[in-house]
Protein backbone atom coordinates (compact mmCIF):
# COMPACT_ATOMS: atom_id res chain seq x y z
CA UNK A 1 0.00 0.00 0.00
CA UNK A 2 1.22 3.23 -0.90
CA UNK A 3 2.05 6.09 1.52
CA UNK A 4 -0.77 7.73 0.01
CA UNK A 5 -3.45 5.14 0.12
CA UNK A 6 -2.68 4.15 3.93
CA UNK A 7 -3.09 8.36 4.69
CA UNK A 8 -6.25 7.75 3.18
CA UNK A 9 -7.17 4.86 4.81
CA UNK A 10 -5.73 6.12 8.41
CA UNK A 11 -8.42 9.06 7.51
CA UNK A 12 -11.09 6.66 6.66
CA UNK A 13 -10.40 5.06 10.11
CA UNK A 14 -10.51 8.71 12.07
CA UNK A 15 -13.75 9.27 9.85
CA UNK A 16 -16.00 6.66 11.05
CA UNK A 17 -14.65 6.92 14.57
CA UNK A 18 -15.65 10.70 14.89
CA UNK A 19 -19.85 10.23 15.24
CA UNK A 20 -19.16 7.42 18.11
CA UNK A 21 -16.78 10.04 20.16
CA UNK A 22 -18.95 11.22 23.28
CA UNK A 23 -21.95 9.90 25.31
CA UNK A 24 -24.93 8.34 23.43
CA UNK A 25 -27.08 11.23 24.59
CA UNK A 26 -24.87 13.81 23.44
CA UNK A 27 -24.74 12.68 19.45
CA UNK A 28 -28.49 12.57 17.55
CA UNK A 29 -28.98 8.73 15.49
CA UNK A 30 -29.88 11.06 12.66
CA UNK A 31 -29.10 10.16 9.16
CA UNK A 32 -27.45 13.82 8.98
CA UNK A 33 -25.26 12.64 11.95
CA UNK A 34 -24.01 9.62 10.50
CA UNK A 35 -23.23 11.62 7.30
CA UNK A 36 -20.36 13.80 8.40
CA UNK A 37 -17.56 11.37 7.89
CA UNK A 38 -18.23 12.20 3.89
CA UNK A 39 -17.92 16.04 5.36
CA UNK A 40 -14.60 15.16 5.76
CA UNK A 41 -13.54 15.46 2.33
CA UNK A 42 -16.74 16.27 0.49
CA UNK A 43 -17.07 19.72 2.69
CA UNK A 44 -19.87 21.09 4.98
CA UNK A 45 -23.25 19.70 4.06
CA UNK A 46 -21.65 18.05 0.81
CA UNK A 47 -20.93 21.06 -0.66
CA UNK A 48 -16.83 20.90 -1.32
CA UNK A 49 -14.00 21.92 -0.43
CA UNK A 50 -11.00 24.37 -1.75
CA UNK A 51 -9.49 20.90 -2.69
CA UNK A 52 -9.85 20.53 -6.29
CA UNK A 53 -10.38 16.67 -6.37
CA UNK A 54 -13.50 15.64 -4.21
CA UNK A 55 -16.65 16.80 -6.08
CA UNK A 56 -19.78 18.67 -4.28
CA UNK A 57 -22.63 15.73 -3.52
CA UNK A 58 -25.07 18.30 -2.08
CA UNK A 59 -28.17 18.59 -4.39
CA UNK A 60 -26.77 16.14 -7.00
CA UNK A 61 -29.89 13.70 -8.33
CA UNK A 62 -30.24 10.47 -5.46
CA UNK A 63 -30.42 8.14 -8.72
CA UNK A 64 -26.81 9.50 -9.50
CA UNK A 65 -25.56 9.58 -6.29
CA UNK A 66 -26.73 5.50 -5.68
CA UNK A 67 -25.00 4.25 -8.66
CA UNK A 68 -22.21 6.04 -8.01
CA UNK A 69 -21.79 4.57 -4.75
CA UNK A 70 -22.42 0.99 -5.52
CA UNK A 71 -19.74 1.81 -8.56
CA UNK A 72 -17.22 2.62 -5.66
CA UNK A 73 -18.68 -0.50 -3.79
CA UNK A 74 -18.22 -2.95 -6.83
CA UNK A 75 -15.04 -1.62 -7.77
CA UNK A 76 -16.59 0.11 -11.18
CA UNK A 77 -14.93 3.37 -9.33
CA UNK A 78 -11.98 3.07 -8.01
CA UNK A 79 -11.08 5.47 -4.86
CA UNK A 80 -9.11 3.49 -1.84
CA UNK A 81 -11.27 5.55 0.77
CA UNK A 82 -14.45 5.73 -0.52
CA UNK A 83 -14.10 1.78 -1.69
CA UNK A 84 -13.63 1.55 1.87
CA UNK A 85 -16.79 3.50 3.22
CA UNK A 86 -19.05 1.45 1.66
CA UNK A 87 -17.59 -2.32 1.19
CA UNK A 88 -20.57 -3.30 3.70
CA UNK A 89 -23.35 -1.08 3.43
CA UNK A 90 -26.77 -2.77 1.65
CA UNK A 91 -28.32 -1.37 -1.42
CA UNK A 92 -31.34 0.30 0.89
CA UNK A 93 -28.81 2.02 3.24
CA UNK A 94 -26.99 3.37 -0.21
CA UNK A 95 -30.18 4.91 -1.40
CA UNK A 96 -30.67 6.74 1.83
CA UNK A 97 -27.52 8.12 1.86
CA UNK A 98 -27.96 9.21 -2.07
CA UNK A 99 -31.51 10.53 -1.07
CA UNK A 100 -30.25 12.75 2.26
CA UNK A 101 -27.95 14.57 0.02
CA UNK A 102 -30.23 14.97 -2.89
CA UNK A 103 -32.60 16.78 -0.93
CA UNK A 104 -29.67 19.28 0.17
CA UNK A 105 -30.57 22.13 -1.84
CA UNK A 106 -27.58 24.87 -0.68
CA UNK A 107 -26.04 27.66 -2.72
CA UNK A 108 -23.33 27.30 -5.23
CA UNK A 109 -20.14 29.81 -4.34
CA UNK A 110 -18.70 31.94 -7.72
CA UNK A 111 -16.88 29.91 -9.80
CA UNK A 112 -13.37 29.60 -10.29
CA UNK A 113 -11.51 31.92 -12.84
CA UNK A 114 -10.54 30.35 -16.23
CA UNK A 115 -7.11 29.40 -16.50
CA UNK A 116 -7.01 28.63 -19.96
CA UNK A 117 -6.84 30.85 -23.10
CA UNK A 118 -9.32 32.57 -25.22
CA UNK A 119 -9.22 29.90 -27.91
CA UNK A 120 -8.81 27.05 -25.52
CA UNK A 121 -12.26 28.22 -24.01
CA UNK A 122 -14.01 29.11 -27.06
CA UNK A 123 -13.41 25.07 -28.52
CA UNK A 124 -14.27 24.07 -24.35
CA UNK A 125 -17.85 26.09 -25.37
CA UNK A 126 -18.51 24.37 -28.20
CA UNK A 127 -18.02 21.10 -27.10
CA UNK A 128 -20.50 21.50 -24.32
CA UNK A 129 -23.16 23.68 -26.06
CA UNK A 130 -22.59 22.09 -29.59
CA UNK A 131 -20.29 18.74 -29.71
CA UNK A 132 -18.37 18.25 -32.38
CA UNK A 133 -20.13 15.72 -35.41
CA UNK A 134 -16.58 15.16 -36.84
CA UNK A 135 -15.71 13.29 -34.05
CA UNK A 136 -18.80 12.02 -33.44
CA UNK A 137 -19.07 13.86 -29.95
CA UNK A 138 -22.57 14.86 -28.80
CA UNK A 139 -22.96 18.29 -26.72
CA UNK A 140 -22.61 17.92 -23.23
CA UNK A 141 -26.22 19.70 -22.70
CA UNK A 142 -27.73 16.86 -24.87
CA UNK A 143 -27.46 15.07 -21.75
CA UNK A 144 -26.80 16.68 -19.08
CA UNK A 145 -29.85 19.05 -19.82
CA UNK A 146 -29.35 22.69 -21.60
CA UNK A 147 -28.46 24.42 -18.56
CA UNK A 148 -25.93 21.34 -17.68
CA UNK A 149 -27.12 20.87 -13.93
CA UNK A 150 -28.28 17.96 -14.89
CA UNK A 151 -31.46 15.46 -15.57
CA UNK A 152 -33.43 13.18 -13.03
CA UNK A 153 -33.63 10.92 -12.82
CA UNK A 154 -29.72 10.08 -13.22
CA UNK A 155 -27.84 12.65 -14.92
CA UNK A 156 -25.62 14.78 -12.90
CA UNK A 157 -24.93 18.72 -13.53
CA UNK A 158 -21.58 19.73 -14.64
CA UNK A 159 -21.03 22.41 -13.04
CA UNK A 160 -20.49 23.82 -9.81
CA UNK A 161 -17.29 21.21 -10.05
CA UNK A 162 -13.88 21.90 -10.07
CA UNK A 163 -11.62 21.71 -13.21
CA UNK A 164 -9.15 19.23 -11.23
CA UNK A 165 -12.14 16.54 -10.47
CA UNK A 166 -13.76 16.83 -14.04
CA UNK A 167 -9.87 16.10 -15.59
CA UNK A 168 -9.37 13.53 -13.31
CA UNK A 169 -12.35 11.72 -14.08
CA UNK A 170 -12.91 11.93 -17.76
CA UNK A 171 -8.78 10.58 -18.01
CA UNK A 172 -10.03 7.81 -15.58
CA UNK A 173 -12.89 7.53 -18.19
CA UNK A 174 -10.44 7.66 -21.49
CA UNK A 175 -7.69 5.19 -20.35
CA UNK A 176 -10.79 2.92 -18.75
CA UNK A 177 -10.12 3.45 -14.73
CA UNK A 178 -13.38 4.34 -14.41
CA UNK A 179 -16.95 2.78 -16.00
CA UNK A 180 -20.32 2.96 -15.74
CA UNK A 181 -23.27 0.34 -16.06
CA UNK A 182 -22.85 -0.47 -19.78
CA UNK A 183 -23.09 0.40 -21.68
CA UNK A 184 -21.53 2.65 -20.54
CA UNK A 185 -21.85 5.91 -22.97
CA UNK A 186 -19.33 8.23 -20.98
CA UNK A 187 -16.53 6.18 -21.53
CA UNK A 188 -17.63 5.96 -25.78
CA UNK A 189 -17.83 9.98 -25.25
CA UNK A 190 -14.25 10.74 -24.37
CA UNK A 191 -12.76 7.51 -26.55
CA UNK A 192 -13.32 10.02 -29.40
CA UNK A 193 -11.61 13.11 -27.75
CA UNK A 194 -8.34 14.42 -27.69
CA UNK A 195 -6.52 15.34 -24.10
CA UNK A 196 -7.23 18.52 -25.17
CA UNK A 197 -10.21 18.51 -25.92
CA UNK A 198 -11.22 16.96 -22.72
CA UNK A 199 -8.73 19.85 -20.84
CA UNK A 200 -10.60 23.09 -22.30
CA UNK A 201 -14.12 21.59 -21.85
CA UNK A 202 -13.01 21.14 -18.25
CA UNK A 203 -11.79 24.54 -18.38
CA UNK A 204 -15.08 25.67 -19.61
CA UNK A 205 -17.28 24.23 -17.36
CA UNK A 206 -15.65 24.76 -14.33
CA UNK A 207 -15.77 28.67 -15.23
CA UNK A 208 -19.63 28.98 -15.60
CA UNK A 209 -21.49 30.18 -12.89
CA UNK A 210 -24.28 28.00 -11.26
CA UNK A 211 -27.46 29.46 -12.24
CA UNK A 212 -29.47 30.49 -9.35
CA UNK A 213 -32.74 28.16 -9.06
CA UNK A 214 -31.34 25.63 -11.51
CA UNK A 215 -32.22 22.04 -10.27
CA UNK A 216 -31.64 19.11 -12.25
CA UNK A 217 -34.40 19.28 -15.09
CA UNK A 218 -37.10 16.68 -14.46
CA UNK A 219 -37.19 16.04 -18.17
CA UNK A 220 -34.84 15.49 -21.19
CA UNK A 221 -35.72 15.15 -24.87
CA UNK A 222 -35.66 11.88 -26.10
CA UNK A 223 -33.80 10.03 -26.29
CA UNK A 224 -30.26 10.40 -25.76
CA UNK A 225 -27.72 10.54 -28.53
CA UNK A 226 -26.40 7.27 -26.85
CA UNK A 227 -27.88 4.45 -25.24
CA UNK A 228 -26.85 4.86 -21.40
CA UNK A 229 -26.61 2.11 -18.77
CA UNK A 230 -26.43 4.12 -15.90
CA UNK A 231 -29.90 6.22 -17.37
CA UNK A 232 -32.09 3.68 -19.19
CA UNK A 233 -35.13 5.07 -21.28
Amino acid sequence: MSLRHRRRWYLAVLCLALPVIGTASDIPDTIGQRMQPCMVCHGAEGRATTQGFFPRIAGKPAAYLYNQLVAFREGRRSQPTMAYFVDHMTDAYLEEIARYFAALDLPYPPPSAANAAPARLARGRTLAREGDGALGVPACAACHGAALTGALPAIPGLLGLPRDYLQLQFGAWRVGVRHALAPDCMGEIVSHMTPQDLSDVAAWLSSQPVPTNAPPTAKLTRPLPLSCGSDPP
